[in-house]
């Protein structure tokens, strides 16, 4: 099947749906060197549209309507320094979710909530691992805890308990 996203765009794209649109797309430019594309603003003052590109992907958004529930977005952005574009995230309003640390599949990374409640995986990618080498790294203590670590608090912060319930990474069936 032949993908027909117009130029400069991916196949698919993210929309974030929040209460402050433009201090978002502000957000996304100071803490991941978002490029900001359109911000279009309604008769109401609300943005109807807007767009930030963060590296290859553009991220839509637009402001939530006072009858419309909330809806965080869940994200990953890859980014050249982890450490940094936390440490940046974190300058601008974000929350940490989990820690940095590094991963079974060669990234450095750690989440962070965004002062409009959008949790972001900030991700670095320091080498490349095959898939089955990544599998095989979990069953070490390093990367197990930090598998273990990383699903607890994400657990804990969508749930709202003090602390989260860890699942037991299990290989893929083929």
């Amino acid at each position: 099947m032949k993908h027909t996203a117009p130029e400069g765009y991916t196949s698919v794209a993210p929309w974030v749906v929040t209460d402050d649109t433009g201090a978002l797309l502000d957000f996304i430019t100071a803490a991941f060197d978002g490029v900001e594309l359109a911000r279009v603003p309604v008769a109401d003052g609300t943005i109807g549209h807007g767009e930030i590109r963060v590296g290859d992907t553009v991220v839509l958004a637009f402001d939530r309507r006072p009858d419309w529930p909330e809806m965080p977005a869940l994200l990953r952005v890859y980014v050249p320094d982890a450490d940094t574009a936390v440490a940046a995230a974190v300058a601008h309003g974000a929350t940490v979710v989990t820690e940095i640390t590094d991963s079974a599949w060669g990234d450095r990374g750690g989440r962070v909530r965004d002062p409009f409640g959008n949790i972001w995986w900030v991700m670095s990618r320091t080498e490349d691992i095959a898939p089955d080498q990544a599998w095989q790294r979990l069953s070490q203590a390093k990367y197990a805890d930090a598998m273990r670590i990383a699903q607890e608090t994400l657990d804990a912060e969508l749930s709202g308990r003090e602390t989260g319930i860890a699942s037991t990474p299990q290989h893929p069936t083929a």
